[in-house]
């Protein structure tokens, strides 16, 4: 099996799970996932996690990230965005600097109704099959977080800005509600996401350079390692004797450890993360510690015995 994380410029036109269903044909293997979705339109950073590294989907959902977008004012749509239809139009009356402060004032945390043109579930139905039945219903509004929101360039009515922000926030949203708060409407016109944690847009792959690395046998140069995500956890390697106690996913002691903590020389908080490797390098996962019963029990495992 093929474990590990690519980092896939999703193009426009593509569904997020049309990625997945093209991976799977070309990578030959069905256990894979996407990190949190694109809309069709929309392109840039889409990571995908192979084998067992699906245990990560949600970790990665949960990281920050950036886009960069197209504001137009002016047009509010049923989708909004400009590939919906067009519910009301009007004249953008606002200065440059008034758009600047309007945008300045949704840095931060804001309540964000999400649209009906989402996956979000509502009764056991996703909002967007709702809508397209023409159905609206009461959505609650949730706490997002803006980090902050570069404006890169003003061509009234349209707004290019860099928008860094937490999950589960709709760029499409905060345009709508940027014009909203303008007075005049607005919708999105273009959207790139170009970081999502620590995957970067200059570094992603499109589908085709995918398959082409495949074909010449060279999927493991681009194929991200997923203890890569935990570079703050500290990393303990086991006694050989000791491996097969990780292999299986035992709970483990510092005595089963080969960097001294059987000593006592390492001092570890209640909760705390650690990666643990086998004595060959193998990963085999994350563990937290248990300081009522002194030894780490694992929280996520990744070890796969075909891969030694």
């Amino acid at each position: 099996m093929i474990n590990g994380i690519l980092n896939i410029y999703k193009e426009k036109g593509y569904t997020s799970h049309d990625v997945v269903a093209r991976l799977r044909g070309i990578a030959g293997q069905k256990k894979i996932g996407h990190t949190g979705t694109l809309d069709p339109e929309a392109e840039g950073v889409l990571p995908v996690c192979l084998g067992r590294a699906t245990k990560v989907c949600d970790v990665l959902t949960d990281k920050d990230k950036v886009y960069e977008a197209v504001l137009l004012l002016g047009t509010v749509t049923d989708t909004q965005d400009t590939t919906g239809q067009v519910l009301e139009t009007h004249p953008v009356d606002a200065s440059p600097d008034e758009v600047r402060q309007c945008i300045d004032g949704f840095i931060g945390e804001y309540e964000q109704i999400p649209p009906m043109y989402s996956a979000l579930k509502v009764g056991g139905r996703k909002l967007y099959e709702l809508a397209r039945e023409g159905k609206t219903v009461e959505r609650k509004s949730r706490k997002v977080f803006i980090h902050d929101i570069r404006i890169k360039e003003i061509c009234l009515p349209r707004i290019r800005m860099e928008v860094e922000c937490s999950k589960g926030t709709y760029i499409r949203t905060l345009c709508h509600d940027i014009g909203g708060r303008l007075g005049c409407g607005g919708c999105m016109d273009q959207l790139l996401r170009t970081r999502v944690g620590q995957f970067p847009l200059e570094k992603s792959l499109r589908l085709g350079q995918v398959e082409q690395m495949v074909k010449d046998g060279r999927l493991k140069e681009i194929l991200i390692p997923v203890d890569s995500l935990f570079p703050s956890y500290i990393q303990y390697r086991l006694k050989p004797q000791c491996d097969s106690f990780g292999h299986n996913g035992n709970p483990l002691e510092k005595k089963h450890f080969s960097d001294g903590t059987a000593e006592g020389k390492e001092t570890f908080c209640e909760g705390q993360m650690v990666r643990i490797y086998d004595s060959r390098d193998n990963f085999i996962g994350i563990y937290q510690y248990d300081s009522r019963k002194d030894r780490f029990r694992p929280e996520k495992m990744f070890f796969d015995p075909e891969n030694i």
